[in-house]
């Protein structure tokens, strides 16, 4: 696993108005974390984060956290979230959780699926029920991704979290075995029926009956 080393500052301050004095100055708040740690408020370059973010595209982001300050430190951590502007998506904000290589952490892992299912062929629709996994494994050992192979799958079939192949050392730490994915049956659209016309001639019911009683009427005034 490669660690990326990241320059942090400590910030004394929070709140919006200190975050747009740090954004006028190419950087953004971020904060670093971790179990049985105190929070450390932090901040860092937009340019230098922008450059890790997009060189790494795949999997999760670890870093070699050099904090600077009266006592530089190094902290290993990953990228927990970004917050970002929903419009411009400008980077916003950024949490750091501290890691340990030898403590086991737990990460969702994405799911991606693989050929075509043969019930699909025969009308059905697969359906991703979970696009991500949670795994509990130590940070270089956190698999890229899930890769399901459906090409066998019929209608009617499905695969659960416990038919998943797992590498040494990693499991799924989920107390249900849960649905991930499954072929379901196309659905069928009620087609309304409408009421035939009636046929030339021919009285409806409604008529026959109402005609019915104007005869025995007209009998009995006779």
């Amino acid at each position: 696993m490669e660690l990326i080393e990241l320059k942090a500052d400590i910030r004394e301050s929070s709140g919006n108005g200190p975050a747009r004095v740090l954004r006028r100055e190419g950087r953004i708040p971020a904060i670093l974390y971790g179990p049985g740690k105190d929070s450390v408020k932090l901040s860092v370059s937009v340019s230098d984060l922008e450059k890790i973010i997009k060189e790494r595209t795949k999997g999760h982001v670890f870093i070699d956290l050099v904090i600077g300050g009266e006592k530089k430190a190094k902290k290993q951590a990953m990228i927990k979230e970004l917050q970002t502007n929903p419009a411009t998506r400008d980077l916003l904000h950024v949490d750091f959780y501290e890691i340990s290589m030898d403590r086991k952490i737990r990460v969702k892992v994405p799911v991606v699926v693989v050929g075509k299912a043969k019930g699909v062929e025969f009308g059905g629709m697969l359906q991703i029920i979970s696009r991500e996994l949670e795994v509990l494994c130590l940070p270089g050992e956190i698999p890229e991704m899930f890769e399901i192979d459906v090409t066998n799958l019929n209608i009617g079939d499905s695969i659960h979290v416990k038919e998943i192949p797992l590498p040494a050392n990693i499991e799924i730490p989920a107390e249900v075995n849960f649905t991930v994915l499954t072929v379901v049956r196309p659905k069928i659209e009620e087609v309304p029926v409408e009421a035939a016309a009636p046929v030339e001639g021919e009285v409806g019911a409604e008529e026959g009956a109402e005609a019915a009683g104007e005869k025995a009427s007209e009998e009995d005034e006779g």
